[in-house]
């Protein structure tokens, strides 16, 4: 491991390709958001077989990030950060040739699982390569990446799609995917964990199926209700696949999630900053190209560049965030960005429902801004809030909790719209599916919900549409509140979160 403070040029090149690759994972989920409307026209599909091109992508994602870390200890980062990265080129490449929204739906699945592997393989070859102060500036730079990709996803996914289609935006992946292993793949030096124990097999697949089943639960209950025997057997299986997973968990020598980490309050205060970022951020990256390109009729290109009032705050209030932790303790930060989020969603709720798309901008913009706080500061507080030695772990358990997370947030999202769209239908209009017409506005296909019930105008979908979504906004807008009340709770006080902060943490105490 490189200990001199000036790395040599093998180190830069591995940071330059961890970077590259970090850029294409937020990327990819971005433009899979922006580029369902298009896809739905040229393949069609069902409501949710077109929620999937989102979901999968981020349940695979979620579920193997552990399985990955434990597999690169054992066989090397190295080899899976290259496989990952490898993978997710060629799966990304099928997709732009593929014919069918099933098959892009099983694709953007094992994709996922691309992406753990590169994110897995890629953070250990890094905290291998550099020590110290460099070790911080160098995951500094990944999240950075994570924010460009994050910031410039949306417009650049617009462009492709309005001057090349759909299937350019997976091409580009492809490229920058094969860019990220040439730049400076060879460099890496491939590393173990002699002490390496193996994959909880059965916790991972336990894990994966609980978080599978409830996926499937929330998105059925638009089409079947929630209390229909579908519903409620998928919701009975995930139920008894999670008190499997916690047996398991408990018996086993070397857990995929240790749960006594749940003991600290802190710890359980900090899970809370993922969830809540995705129910006021993560869910309008999908929702909101949904309502620029398929209800309003926004070009791709225009809706692009306009959700980067909401995502290009992360490139500059993460770096603010953590530059004020010198006067403010992290706790508050994250409490009062979580405020100022719900601000902005409680804002952006009065502008969609009176139907002005400019007046849009500037509430996205705050919930940006307050998004940004905990972002830029939650995962050096997921291992400040616990013994140091306890670190990997607890880095672990965040990273599993903030993308599965937010596909169970997407999916809860997803079903709450859809039923409060089938509710607007049904106070206006009495013949037609409405069932099935709900779903597809809800997955912004206004074009296809006309033809459900013929007598609907345009305008007065587009109206229904933005009624159903108003509540919707104020839903999040209250969890997002509750979110910063236990948030405030649990990081209070004047704890001293370094005293538990493994060597090379930014200190976040106040």
């Amino acid at each position: 491991m490189n200990t001199s403070s000036t790395q040599p040029a093998g180190s830069l090149r591995v940071l330059v390709t961890v970077c590259i690759a970090a850029v294409i994972l937020p990327l990819n989920f971005v433009s899979g958001a922006v580029a369902t409307p298009a896809i739905a026209r040229e393949l069609g599909g069902s409501a949710q077989a077109l929620s999937w091109v989102t979901n999968s992508f981020m349940l695979t994602f979620g579920c193997f990030l552990m399985a990955a870390g434990a597999l690169a200890d054992e066989i090397g980062r190295k080899k899976v950060f290259i496989s990952g990265v490898s993978l997710f080129a060629l799966l990304s490449l099928l997709q732009a040739f593929s014919s069918s929204l099933l098959w892009i739906d099983l694709l953007r699945a094992a994709q996922g699982v691309a992406a753990a592997a590169a994110l897995a393989g890629g953070a250990a070859a890094l905290a291998q390569e550099f020590d110290g102060a460099a070790r911080t500036r160098a995951f500094s730079l990944m999240g950075s990446s994570f924010g460009v990709g994050l910031a410039f996803g949306p417009f650049l996914a617009g462009a492709l799609i309005a001057h090349f289609g759909w299937r350019s935006v997976f091409f580009s992946a492809t490229v920058i995917a094969v860019l990220a292993l040439i730049t400076g793949a060879s460099k890496m030096r491939e590393t173990r964990n002699s002490q390496a124990s193996g994959i909880d097999w059965p916790g991972t697949v336990s894990f994966t199926a609980m978080l599978a089943l409830l996926t499937w639960a929330l998105m059925a209950i638009p089409q079947y209700g929630l209390r229909s025997p579908q519903v409620l057997a998928l919701l009975v299986g995930a139920l008894l696949l999670l008190g499997i997973f916690v047996w398991v968990e408990l018996r086993v020598r070397q857990p995929m999630l240790d749960l006594s980490l749940f003991r600290y309050v802190r710890f359980i205060g900090v899970q809370a900053l993922p969830l809540a970022t995705g129910f006021c951020f993560v869910v309008l990256l999908v929702i909101l190209p949904m309502l620029f390109i398929g209800v309003k009729g926004l070009s791709e290109e225009r809706a692009g560049l306009m959700m980067m009032a909401l995502s290009v705050p992360m490139l500059v209030v993460p770096l603010l965030a953590a530059w004020l932790t010198r006067w403010i303790s992290a706790g508050v930060l994250c409490t009062s960005g979580l405020v100022i989020a719900a601000a902005g969603l409680g804002w952006l709720s009065q502008a969609i429902l009176a139907q002005n798309v400019t007046a849009m901008v500037a509430p996205m913009l705050i919930i940006g801004i307050g998004t940004g706080l905990p972002w830029g500061l939650m995962d050096g507080l997921s291992v400040s809030v616990v013994p140091k030695e306890r670190a990997g772990m607890a880095t672990g358990i965040f990273s599993t909790t903030r993308v599965a997370g937010e596909g169970i947030s997407l999916a809860i999202v997803g079903a709450i719209l859809a039923s409060m769209s089938h509710s607007a239908l049904a106070a206006h209009f009495t013949s037609g599916d409405l069932s099935l017409a709900a779903q597809r506005l809800a997955t912004g296909n206004l074009t296809v919900a006309q033809q459900l019930i013929p007598q609907a105008s345009t305008a007065q979908l587009q109206q229904l549409y933005t009624a159903a979504l108003h509540p919707l906004l104020l839903c999040l807008m209250a969890i997002t509140l509750f979110s910063a009340l236990v948030v405030l709770l649990a990081l209070k006080g004047n704890q001293q979160e370094s005293e538990a902060a493994p060597a090379g943490q930014n200190d976040l105490s106040p």
